[in-house]
């Protein structure tokens, strides 16, 4: 198979990865830099792993500008384990949350997060489908809250916070998902960020969270240890309190790579917006497809739209899958099409999915 025999696949995750990524990763399979064996092979106690993800590190560090009271741990179950984490971590004084609920996502670590303390949902978008993000000031959260929870970029719904919130000194949690390194952030206006890797940085497999000191060593006593933190903050030992996903660390590392010798994450958001713009462009002007959420909170990243003909929208489904662009069905729960155009999704493939609606519109007037 070469690149010409690749679809578009416009997945929200796991997703597309940059093509010369994948070219190397394959190059090295069998033979990881001359060591004769692949790094699935590779023990992670090894003197080669230990410089994969040391670099990886380093290079995620440059890339976010990441201050060095921050660590950065590769962890592994996913977004969803931190739904858990972040309130058995962070609840440590009020034991009270306020979170903002933008979507599935947020709804689900909401839910897990009441199991740990007194959690509040300070607003939701949910009585219009998520369509929008609320509007919320420093004065409508809880004075005394351990941390506010927000999900910075809603896979499903395909709404994004557009700046960072202001909620004053009340310490900001986020889950960064399926937006990280498409967008320069100040690291410094957050306590705690994690991603899952499978939107724009890796397999499935490796989660990545950075996370201020301070914030580290005051999980209760009766704290699993794989829910602490500090666990995997232990000097020496910074993610590798057991086996991590080594062969995930390893690709993340390689995009990280990619990223800095392609004018990094200010140059890879120009290159995001281009997309994003001849895309919502077309929705804005088209007769039949209707972008479904407010202009002033769509996501770069995730690009939901409808006809508002289910058997027109399976149809679309169908004939971009015939002509090479998969993985365009909403959410199971929301229905119509979802283009998720993370990092690593070409221009081109953007410009053949606006040429096919472009034709079905006019074929399916």
């Amino acid at each position: 198979m070469t690149t010409n025999d690749r679809v578009y696949n416009f997945s929200a995750g796991p997703s597309t990865l940059p093509v010369p990524v994948l070219e190397k990763c394959a190059a090295e399979m069998l033979n990881y830099e001359g060591t004769g064996e692949s790094v699935m092979e590779m023990s992670h106690r090894s003197p080669e792993f230990k410089k994969i993800i040391e670099d990886a590190e380093k290079n995620l560090r440059t890339l976010m500008n990441i201050p060095d009271n921050y660590y950065v741990l590769f962890l592994q179950g996913g977004g969803t384990l931190q739904f858990s984490m972040v309130p058995i971590n962070l609840l440590v004084n009020s034991k009270k949350a306020d979170y903002i609920i933008t979507g599935n996502w947020a709804k689900k670590a909401y839910q897990e997060a009441q199991k740990f303390g007194d959690i509040r949902a300070v607003a939701s978008s949910e009585e219009d489908n998520y369509s929008y993000i609320p509007k919320v000031k420093a004065e409508d959260i809880r004075e005394d809250v351990d941390y506010v929870y927000i999900c910075y970029n809603n896979t499903v719904f395909g709404t994004h916070y557009n700046e960072i919130p202001d909620f004053g000194d009340h310490l900001l949690v986020a889950d960064m998902s399926s937006c990280i390194l498409s967008e320069e952030i100040d690291v410094t206006k957050f306590g705690l960020i994690y991603a899952g890797a499978q939107k724009n940085i890796a397999p499935a497999g490796v989660t990545i969270v950075i996370i201020r000191e301070d914030l580290v060593g005051h999980a209760p006593e009766n704290t699993p240890i794989y829910l602490d933190y500090a666990t995997h903050c232990k000097e020496g030992k910074v993610s590798m309190y057991n086996t991590p996903p080594c062969y995930s660390i390893y690709v993340a590392g390689e995009v990280f790579k990619y990223l800095l010798a392609n004018g990094g994450v200010k140059a890879q958001h120009e290159r995001d917006l281009e997309k994003a713009n001849l895309l919502y462009g077309y929705l804005d002007k088209s007769e039949m497809f209707k972008p479904s959420v407010a202009k002033e909170d769509r996501s770069l990243m995730n690009v939901t739209f409808v006809t508002g003909d289910k058997e027109l929208d399976k149809k679309f489904i169908a004939e971009a899958k015939e002509n090479g662009m998969i993985n365009l069905s909403g959410y199971r729960t929301v229905g119509g099409m979802r283009a998720s155009i993370y990092n690593a999704m070409p221009l081109e493939g953007v410009q053949a999915l606006v040429a096919l609606m472009e034709k079905f519109e006019n074929e399916n007037k």
